[in-house]
């Protein structure tokens, strides 16, 4: 299961040409960063991004960015062009380059409001909604930008008036938009767009298309070689009760990382979220309680000889756990330290579990106020963010693993925790998938009781915490807060949320097969063919 015999698969005849590939689009971006059609530039960036292969041309796409932003500044640009306005202001700050809204308040009026003649301009619209995503806190009109754009794109897209083409890009970004979507996604479906531009570009679709096919061919591969754990592993044949998922934990590790140099992270972390799911349901539907008390006590000392005080239907978890523990440890060796911090993810996550189980045994129904804290530790979020570090070790530091252990926890560590929580918890109430025989530990329930306020209530509010965290997360990518942590690593956080975005903001996507399958066949399954 060596990353060497995995890459192996790009390593064929397909590698010369993408390769030739990769030198035509990195020769036409330094053309670009020197003529004076900046719109050329900025869509020619913004498509390379949504194709899925900015990850080659990382150094030539900040010089390009960075040109860009320093001239805004330096000339005070007044396009007038919504559609360019809002496409330079977003790929700015998905740069993590700070640009204010109010290049914005010239498509107002003197009420503050947007114009109404904006919505003849789809592609403005569409533009702004987009750029909209990447607001932070205190921006009113990007705020107001997004509520006119969802309205009226919203109202388009019910009506005929739009092209087949416009309509399917609007339905889309309505639902995916960029900022919150998985990049593979994105990939593959603006594949289909961008080969109806006229102005496209041959050799990026061609690149962005073998790319996204032979990943695929390493993802199949290495889904092989997890199932064959699994199946030595073979828990699930033992107990009845743990969740068969393999393919599932797989997808949610790919979401973060796809490329083909992060082929062994993949492997450890979805092993990782395959043991977390068991653990997961240990604590909620098997184990007594003193087994939970006795396998909490064996995971914070993390020791072997200790197996043999579980349950024997525990040993086979914890044994998996702490071998896992070592490879982890053998993938990190030239980082040692980078071990000793995922370990305290699991021990902090499980210790969250426990705190659960007590309330169970106690028959406690708690209020949000006790709820949100421990809620937020079995989001597992700085575990998983602990691990994504480790997937990049010519990066990660121990500065940057105590910041995700740091008080008060950094906002995008939160909001990890909270997208992913509060999202959950949302899709459980909605969807009345109760824990059998377990009172039902959800953030709607928690609020209900603490402010005694209906459920559409509570769900808006929640929801708002939600809207609210994502704006901390974009506030903390943004210079000069992201000279707190490497931007490499703020982005596999982000990439983090947009998996717990995709899996629970429509319900438990986790546990709900029909949807996830469909992701895995798009992305992981069947190739793209160009139409």
């Amino acid at each position: 299961m060596s990353n060497v015999s995995n890459n192996s698969l790009m390593e064929n005849n397909d590698d010369s040409e993408i390769v030739m590939l990769k030198k035509e689009v990195k020769k036409k971006i330094v053309e670009l960063d020197y003529v004076e059609n900046r719109l050329e530039t900025l869509e020619f960036i913004d498509s390379i991004q949504r194709l899925g292969v900015s990850y080659y041309f990382e150094n030539q796409i900040e010089v390009v960015l960075k040109n860009i932003c320093n001239k805004f500044h330096e000339e005070n640009n007044d396009d007038d062009d919504l559609y360019v306005v809002a496409l330079r202001f977003r790929l700015v700050r998905q740069q993590g380059y700070y640009m204010s809204c109010d290049v914005f308040n010239k498509f107002t009026n003197n009420k503050g409001k947007f114009e109404e003649s904006l919505c003849n301009d789809i592609r403005g619209m569409l533009s702004l909604y987009e750029a909209s995503q990447l607001r932070v806190h205190g921006e009113k009109i990007l705020d107001d930008a997004l509520i006119f754009t969802t309205n009226h794109l919203e109202s388009a897209a019910k009506t005929s008036k739009l092209s087949s083409h416009i309509s399917n890009q609007v339905n889309h970004a309505l639902k995916n938009p960029i900022r919150k979507s998985l990049q593979r996604r994105q990939a593959r479906h603006y594949m289909s767009l961008y080969h109806q531009i006229s102005s496209h570009n041959e050799h990026l679709l061609a690149l962005a298309i073998l790319d996204f096919n032979l990943l695929q061919k390493l993802y199949q591969k290495e889904l092989s070689d997890l199932t064959r754990w699994w199946k030595e592993f073979d828990y699930e044949r033992r107990q009845s009760f743990s969740r068969e998922r393999i393919m599932d934990c797989y997808f949610w590790t790919f979401g973060v990382f796809f490329e083909a140099q992060t082929s062994h992270i993949r492997l450890l972390m979805s092993k990782l979220i395959a043991l977390l799911t068991l653990v997961d349901d240990i604590y909620d539907n098997f184990g007594t309680f003193q087994e939970l008390h006795l396998l909490t006590e064996a995971i914070q000392r993390w020791d072997m000889c200790l197996i043999d005080q579980l349950p024997e239907y525990i040993q086979p978890c914890y044994k998996e756990i702490l071998n896992l523990s070592t490879e982890i440890g053998e993938f990190t060796k030239e980082k040692s330290y980078c071990l000793n911090y995922a370990k305290k993810g699991f021990q902090e996550l499980v210790k969250g579990y426990f705190e659960e189980a007590k309330w169970l045994h106690q028959k406690h129904n708690p209020t949000l106020d006790e709820y949100m804290p421990i809620a937020l530790v079995t989001a597992a979020s700085p575990l998983l963010i602990a691990i994504s570090f480790i997937g990049m070790p010519n990066v990660v530091t121990k500065d940057s693993m105590n910041w995700i252990f740091s008080h008060p926890q950094p906002k995008s560590v939160r909001t990890l925790s909270i997208v992913g929580r509060v999202l959950n918890d949302i899709g459980f109430y909605q969807w009345r998938e109760r824990r059998t025989e377990k009172v039902d530990f959800s953030a709607v329930n928690c609020y209900i009781k603490q402010y005694g306020v209906e459920e559409e209530e509570a769900i808006q509010r929640l929801k708002e915490q939600v809207s609210d965290s994502w704006k901390d997360l974009n506030e903390e990518c943004l210079y000069p807060n992201n000279m707190n942590i490497p931007m490499p690593l703020l982005m596999r956080v982000l990439d983090l949320v947009r998996m717990n975005n995709e899996l629970y903001r429509e319900g438990d996507g986790f546990t709900r097969e029909a949807f996830i399958k469909d992701l895995i066949d798009s992305l992981i399954i069947n190739p793209y063919i160009q139409q």
